[in-house]
């Protein structure tokens, strides 16, 4: 989605009807500010699943990632984010690790994870998606709507923007 917003005007508009995450995410996209319908994946250390949705059509989706918050390995890298992109997927929200940070960093696409690590995923064919996840002291439902900016990320059942 091309719009333009700021999560913090959305919060003054909206109040009580958005989810705010708990900061603990950081920017490594190129894309500092991006939004989308909610698309989840939960999978714990193998990306297996992440590379099968980038590899759908993503116009107007953001891909939300719970990896349980694993420090132990990279859920995606800059050739997994290029396919993303190339997808038309908005971005990525990661509750887990990246790599390749740099290279993320200059491609038009949004990605917010908790951290870098150089190690990568095993492959296992383990995940599930489009169920609701919990993390950041919020939940994202498949479907509902995600806004994220260098000032966080708020979550609405419905379109806002």
């Amino acid at each position: 989605m091309t719009a333009t917003f700021k999560t913090t005007d959305l919060y003054d508009d909206h109040l009580e009807n958005l989810q705010v995450a708990a900061p603990i995410f950081r920017d490594f996209g190129g894309r500092s500010s991006f939004c989308g319908q909610i698309v989840t994946l939960k999978a714990f250390e193998d990306n297996t699943y992440l590379k099968a949705a980038f590899e759908t059509d993503g116009s107007g989706k953001v891909l939300v990632v719970d990896s349980g918050a694993s420090l132990r390995c990279a859920m995606m890298g800059d050739v997994m984010a290029a396919l993303g992109a190339s997808n038309g997927w908005e971005g990525v929200i990661i509750n887990g690790c990246i790599r390749d940070s740099a290279d993320v960093g200059k491609l038009d696409f949004g990605a917010k994870a908790l951290a870098t690590i150089p190690r990568k995923t095993v492959k296992r064919q383990q995940g599930v998606m489009d169920i609701s996840v919990h993390f950041a002291d919020v939940t994202f439902n498949p479907g509902e709507y995600v806004y994220a900016d260098e000032d966080g990320i708020v979550l609405s059942k419905q379109k806002v923007v």
